[in-house]
């Protein structure tokens, strides 16, 4: 397996129809500053491949797949899918769970230079065939059955409505068929069939309204952030790192992710859930080092009963993102966990911020993060695009080495949701320290107007889960013809809490003795055992609203 590049050189690059490019004169000069290195992100797979052949790179299960092997299956599997017809800038859309032929699918999509669109596994048909119709999509991946959802009818049902369909291929987990191992020929070195300029894949926006949008991220712009990311992130060919969260989101991709990982020589345990009854005996068994969560999940192992039922002193830290996490929980992790935060705020688009590991730990508890490059061009404006002052509020716009320029085949979109001068227009509402370092105030769309006054949500879900029985909180606006909007608080309460201590009039009682203004104590409580939730895990503040 050692020896696996050709000498040959990438060709050259092309640019995808509906892609807006970075100018030239900034592509230039992130290759000059060498954020741009000129490499795939199949190159950095055999990079690695060629420095950790015997290492472990991937466990799923009892399943443990070396270095050596993945990129012999990456070779094996892009033969079969040549033979498909499947080539340099063919979409595919992907639809696979956390199993390991994950990462034998992508990469040898990417060993051809084909375009995987990713989707997740929650997703189902109307998502799915939009995914494949808007992208004009070849081939469709993914798995026969899993979670108790027949994908494989499901794939019937798209081959027969989507005409660029040409192949649908399964990948065989609950029944031991070989139909997908049928694909794995005889393996050759790997070559270089497309430019590290050109679009890696699409993926998906992660809002809430309407359908996703497709964002075009570039083998050169994305592999940036994963190597920025691992460096960040203390990522070594020593470290273990549990993968819990949807496998193709960005965030577990990528901050640093599964390719991290891979960058750095580093093991991925793949767990299809992050609930403390599977991660921590999983924590225990692999002395996993680090894990990424979102903040519902940080919650579930914040207070679940088994912390002390396993090991977990391998743990030595904890990203949380996706999402704000609260102060009050965000103060609860090293001394209920033993590990140390990290608090992780980014886009699908770009922008990526990290708190240092060797922040102190006021930084680590207060703020999301300092962003990854000095050429990350961030704006904070007021709503009328005036730069406000370090310190306060405002609507976060960025533009940088790794953040597009436009959503794909979106020229509408584009219009509204970046800036002339390129700058992306995030919907967020952060404040900007002296040093660079982002508190995230809310989603700008998420505030709250009763009356006229403004209520930030996140303030009050904060001191609600300092009550000592509330395990969550999620506060949002509904419309009421008199204010405009009420403010509205949906409680999830802990395993032992006293239901006669967190009635509507005691709650308001307790956010009252903390000193905040009374138009911001919600108007009315809502006790609810679950949250709903978008496909990438966010509480769904729009479903909440609509409820």
């Amino acid at each position: 397996m050692r020896g696996v590049f050709s000498l040959a050189k990438h060709p050259e690059h092309v640019l995808l129809e509906g892609v807006v490019p970075f100018p030239e004169h900034l592509a230039q000069l992130y290759r000059e500053k060498g954020y741009w290195r000129g490499e795939t992100i199949a190159d950095m797979l055999f990079n690695s491949v060629e420095r950790y052949f015997d290492r472990i790179a991937v466990i799923d299960g009892a399943e443990s797949v070396t270095y050596a092997q993945l990129g012999q299956r990456v070779l094996s599997l892009s033969r079969g899918f040549q033979e498909l017809g499947i080539g340099r800038f063919d979409r595919v859309v992907v639809q696979l769970p956390n199993v390991a032929a994950y990462f034998e699918v992508v990469f040898a999509l990417f060993e051809l230079g084909a375009v995987p669109v990713f989707a997740l596994a929650a997703h189902r048909k109307a998502e799915i065939e939009y995914f494949c119709s808007f992208s004009e999509a070849k081939a469709y991946i993914t798995v026969d059955k899993y979670g108790g959802f027949d994908y494989e009818a499901l794939s019937v049902e798209i081959k027969a409505e989507v005409p660029t369909i040409e192949n649908v291929i399964i990948v065989d987990v609950s029944n031991g068929l070989s139909r997908f191992s049928q694909l794995y020929q005889e393996p050759r070195c790997h070559e270089l069939y497309c430019s590290p300029a050109d679009v890696a894949f699409l993926q998906l926006s992660g809002g809430t309204t309407g359908k996703p949008k497709l964002i075009p991220r570039t083998h050169d712009d994305y592999l940036y952030t994963v190597r920025e990311s691992a460096r960040i992130c203390g990522l070594s060919s020593g470290s273990v790192h549990l993968t819990s969260l949807p496998i193709a989101h960005n965030y577990t991709m990528s901050s640093p992710g599964i390719l991290g990982c891979l960058f750095a020589g580093a093991t991925t345990v793949l767990a299809h859930d992050g609930n403390p009854e599977i991660a921590f005996p999983l924590i225990e068994k692999h002395r996993i080092t680090s894990a990424s969560l979102v903040p519902p999940v940080a919650l579930l192992w914040l207070n679940s009963p088994l912390v002390g039922e396993f090991d977990l002193s391998s743990l030595a830290v904890l990203q949380v993102g996706g999402a704000k996490l609260s102060e009050e929980a965000a103060r609860r992790i090293k001394p209920v966990l033993g590990c140390r935060l990290q608090q992780v705020f980014g886009m699908a688009e770009g922008l990526v911020n990290y708190t240092r590991l060797d922040d102190e730990d006021e930084v680590v508890v207060t703020k999301q993060g300092l962003r990854i490059s000095p050429d990350d061009e961030i704006l904070v404006v007021d709503d009328d695009g005036v730069p406000v002052r370090n310190g306060q509020a405002g609507n976060l716009l960025v533009r940088g080495p790794y953040t597009i320029r436009g959503y794909y085949k979106a020229p509408d979109q584009n219009k509204k949701d970046f800036n002339p001068e390129g700058f992306y227009r995030t919907g967020d509402v952060v404040i900007q320290d002296d040093h660079g370092y982002l508190t995230v105030v809310g989603r700008k769309k998420d505030q709250i107007n009763r009356g006229g006054e403004k209520v930030a949500p996140e303030e009050v879900e904060n001191l609600l889960l300092s009550h000592a029985y509330v395990h969550d909180a999620s506060v949002v606006g509904i419309p009421n013809d008199l204010l405009g909007e009420k403010v509205k608080a949906f409680v999830i309460l802990k395993a032992d809490a006293d239901a006669s201590e967190v009635t509507p009039f005691k709650l308001k009682k307790f956010l009252r003795t903390k000193g905040i203004a009374e138009f911001k104590v919600p108007d009315e409580f809502e006790i609810v055992e679950k949250f709903p939730e978008t496909f990438v895990g966010k509480v769904s503040k729009k479903a909440q609203r609509n409820a």
